[in-house]
């Protein structure tokens, strides 16, 4: 039979654990909210242009409920710099602002990152589905004016508990259930990244492992028939990959470090929400998966003029097998970059004068084609850029010729490799000056334009291709990618 001693010290152990647990919660060095003085309620700070009737839209309440709460006498008269206290949103303080979600964050890893619980943030912008938040959402969350706090973030493997976590951080566990706004242990899942005190960068993605310090896509929104550059910074020994609109990212390493993939955004993609998924295996084995919608916009591409070309260059039979090759070519990603500039116009013309006036296309990318009294159905591949006959043809940037031939639609075309699956095509050609295999330089001549193919009349039509799909030429004569 065990001695009084013995049975008591039980009740000693749980008492201490106990005791831990208080001085825990009391000695934390990041105090819960409920521990610091609360203003009366969140406010919004009045800014130019707005309106009483356009605040209590965005905050989902009426005009009156606004003035009441406020005591407004002249509803005609905001004062820009103002505060106005937003009523219906008990629980919340400090002043409203509105920040865009990054890639790479969920509900939980916003709610943690504002010391929101989900439910107040869903209430704060009237979410009904986390799926709302696609990366480049407008969010309104509430800023404490606090600073200087610094976090980590730490994921929860599978068969690992938060104490494991705790120690493995080195960390107080207690100071982690209250940061990340838990109640118990067992409230955190498996896979789930957590926000730990310490000098890290809160900034870093919140929704993927630790191993990513970084993810971001620009632009947000992406834009039909434009490129799409997604950058990740991670830790070595980190493998990944990932899809986007069915279509494979490509990433290779970047010059100040991480890694980057470009992709095109077809032209006549349907404008919406679409997921971009992130999947891979972490140091030590432990593999990962994200997904997050990244919406697409619309670009008000002009009609052009009816077309009147050859039936036989509008003809499904030979069109759709021709535009099969010649998208295969543009397929791959060589490891390889070739460029590291700005492209250059592949005409005689002056870019400057060019990109200033408009005056050297008679066709941009884009715009909606019909030929031979079909319907607008088609659309421009590339950019037409005005020469008789003749005309010389540059390289705009260093690669290597893949394609060198005549096609029934394209005429006698050009396709180069610059890597990183980015490619540019020629087509209309009078005569094509090189040869499958051969490296070209920005400004070496590739080719004399010329009125082969479907065409109206001599131009050169330049394609530029990233990930598989065309996009805009215009912007590779004006921007440095990536």
């Amino acid at each position: 039979m065990p001695s009084k001693s013995e049975m008591q010290s039980p009740l000693k152990k749980l008492i201490w654990i106990n005791l831990l647990l208080v001085l825990g919660l009391i000695l934390s060095p990041y105090p819960g909210k409920a521990q610091q003085e609360q203003p009366p309620g969140p406010v919004y700070v009045v800014q130019g242009g707005d309106t009483l009737g356009e605040i209590a839209r965005r905050f989902g309440i009426s005009v009156q409920a606004l003035i009441e709460a406020n005591g407004i006498t002249n509803p005609n008269v905001l004062s820009e710099g103002a505060q106005l206290l937003i009523p219906g949103l008990e629980g919340i303080q400090g002043t409203l602002t509105t920040v865009s979600v990054p890639f790479g964050e969920t509900l939980n890893s916003l709610s943690r990152r504002y010391q929101l619980s989900p439910a107040q943030l869903a209430r704060l912008n009237h979410l009904t589905n986390p799926a709302e938040l696609y990366a480049g959402a407008n969010l309104v969350i509430p800023t404490q004016g606090e600073g200087g706090l610094g976090y980590e973030r730490f994921t929860l493997w599978p068969g690992e508990s938060l104490l494991e976590l705790a120690v493995r951080s080195g960390k107080n566990p207690w100071s982690i259930l209250q940061l990340n706004a838990l109640s118990h242990s067992w409230d955190v899942l498996p896979g789930d990244p957590l926000l730990i005190p310490g000098e890290g960068n809160i900034e870093s993605p919140g929704g993927l492992p630790e191993a990513i310090q970084g993810a971001e896509i620009k632009p947000l929104p992406l834009q039909q028939g434009k490129v799409g550059v997604i950058q990740i910074s991670a830790v070595d020994g980190l493998t990944f990959e990932g899809d986007f609109m069915d279509r494979p990212l490509n990433f290779f390493p970047a010059r100040e470090g991480g890694y980057i993939a470009l992709f095109g955004v077809h032209a006549l993609a349907e404008p919406g929400f679409y997921p971009l998924r992130l999947r891979g295996e972490l140091p030590g084995g432990k593999s990962f998966a994200y997904s997050q919608l990244v919406g697409i916009a619309p670009v008000d591409y002009p009609f052009d003029q009816p077309l009147t070309v050859d039936p036989a260059t509008i003809d499904p039979t030979i069109t759709q097998p021709e535009d099969a090759a010649w998208s295969a070519l543009a397929r791959p990603a060589t490891p390889e970059r070739y460029w590291n500039t700005v492209f250059q116009i592949p005409s005689p013309l002056e870019q400057a004068y060019c990109l200033e006036t408009g005056d050297c296309w008679t066709s941009r990318f884009g715009n909606r084609r019909s030929y031979n009294g079909s319907p607008y159905s088609f659309f421009h591949t590339g950019l037409d850029i005005a020469g008789g006959v003749g005309t010389k043809i540059f390289a705009p940037a260093p690669g290597v010729v893949i394609f060198a031939g005549p096609l029934t639609v394209r005429g006698n075309a050009t396709m180069i490799d610059h890597g990183w699956g980015v490619y540019s095509g020629y087509m209309h050609q009078s005569e094509i000056l090189v040869e499958v295999g051969d490296h070209v330089q920005t400004g070496d001549l590739i080719g004399l334009v010329g009125g082969t193919g479907r065409v109206e009349g001599p131009h050169l039509h330049w394609e530029v291709w990233a990930g598989g799909v065309q996009v805009d030429p215009l912007d590779w004569l004006s921007q440095r990618y990536p």
